[in-house]
């Protein structure tokens, strides 16, 4: 018998100018992707995640301390509390990509995981940090992740989560396959331009190399004041051979979803033995400085 499961992927447009207080800012999107939950529980999603930092706009267009104030505790914060009991409402399991406060001062790109009866399973800290122009100014937020690439036990599979410019480091991918991934998430915020190419390149090489599902998720629309760009959407599921299921619009609102035959993994494997043949005691180089 087969083991399917339904995952949703969260794609939604900024809807209060960023020029707005934060708590009003996060307030209002807190509201609309709860409301786009409820569809894609409707919809008979087992799982779903959200988008990098869903409920805020993608400051690090900027350097500035106010959006200090957006960060929360995971999981004691109360985006993480109000998650929990919409995944034990609709029994889904729900990532939750937030700007994380470890100390005062200490903050992480981050995102949690709460299994389908509300549980908190754990949570993955960004580990590459981007900071370049245009626009991408992550180091005055974000510290490196430090708790490596967890994968969560939960009612659908085995999960994990890697976070937009993650996305870049083949290593950290392998990982998570190594770690027993079956469903590997990635919530972004990426914009058209330099990189948009590799969005539909690297990700399914990552789920052919490493034989499980990705699902890719990106903000749509643009963002005053900033402009640095349009955030192009276009979420998708690939599948272990790589190849891209459903895809999301590129400029609106979605929700995207698929069903995910986990069996395919085995069939998969076996077939490419790229687990066995491996070479890890020629691999030294990259783990060099």
């Amino acid at each position: 018998m087969s083991r399917i499961v339904r995952g949703a992927l969260i794609q939604a447009t900024l809807c209060e100018p960023a020029t707005s207080s934060i708590g009003k800012i996060s307030h209002a999107m807190i509201d609309k992707h709860v409301g786009m939950i409820e569809q894609a529980a409707q919809k008979g999603a087992q799982f779903v995640c959200l988008q990098e930092l869903f409920n805020g706009p993608y400051f690090c267009a900027e350097q500035d301390a106010r959006w200090y104030e957006l960060t929360e505790k995971i999981p004691d914060g109360r985006t993480v509390k109000l998650m929990q009991g919409l995944a034990k409402k609709h029994a889904m399991v729900i990532v939750v990509p937030i700007y994380e406060e470890d100390l005062p001062g200490v903050y992480y790109n981050a995102a949690a995981v709460i299994d389908a009866d509300g549980s908190y399973l754990g949570k993955f800290r960004k580990m590459h940090i981007p900071h370049c122009a245009p626009g991408f100014w992550e180091k005055f937020y974000f510290r490196p992740g430090n708790l490596g690439y967890p994968v969560f036990e939960t009612r659908v599979g085995k999960i994990g989560v890697y976070i937009c410019y993650d996305r870049h480091f083949p290593e950290g991918a392998r990982c998570l396959g190594l770690n027993g991934a079956e469903i590997v998430l990635n919530p972004s915020a990426t914009v058209a331009g330099l990189s948009e190419y590799l969005w539909k390149l690297e990700q399914p090489a990552h789920a052919v190399a490493n034989q499980y599902f990705v699902g890719a998720i990106n903000r749509p629309g643009t963002e005053a004041p900033w402009n640095i760009g349009e955030f192009y959407g276009q979420s998708y599921f690939c599948d272990p051979r790589g190849q891209i299921m459903i895809e999301g619009s590129r400029d609106t609102d979605d929700i995207v979803i698929a069903d995910l035959d986990l069996d395919t993994i085995r069939e998969v494997r076996n077939t490419w033995q790229f687990f066995r043949d491996r070479r890890p005691d020629s691999y030294g180089a990259i783990v060099e400085p």
